[in-house]
């Protein structure tokens, strides 16, 4: 599920729920002036009726600091970035926060429903 929370100094903050379904291997290198980087992705799978994939990149220190393992009910602070590169354009998800509290926001299934009677009182008529 994504959701956007707030509007913070013009720049929309949004959360993305679901649970870690796979993570791929970490990649990394240098930059053009010498300095080092990191970066791993993990795919989240939305709940609802439709769910949906999101591949989610973290990078440097927050990989080791946010710990996430696959099978994990998340809730994510997220942040999307598009740039253009030789004609074509690329978006990433970029994961900023981890939120385990809630348990990775709305329930699969749908809720529990309350009848407001008991079966004893099925053939009684109001009337």
């Amino acid at each position: 599920m994504l959701t956007f929370v707030t509007l913070h100094r013009k720049k929309r903050i949004m959360d993305l729920s679901g649970k870690i379904t796979s993570q791929l291997p970490e990649v990394s290198g240098s930059s053009k002036s010498g300095n080092a980087w990191r970066k791993q992705e993990y795919i989240l799978e939305t709940g609802g009726q439709y769910p949906k994939k999101v591949c989610v990149s973290i990078w440097g220190d927050k990989i080791d600091q946010f710990g996430l393992k696959v099978g994990e009910q998340v809730n994510l602070g997220i942040e999307v970035e598009s740039r253009e590169y030789n004609g074509r354009w690329y978006t990433e998800v970029k994961a900023y926060k981890v939120d385990r509290s809630q348990g990775g926001g709305m329930p699969v299934g749908p809720p529990d429903v309350d009848t407001f009677y008991e079966a004893a009182d099925e053939d009684k008529l109001p009337f």
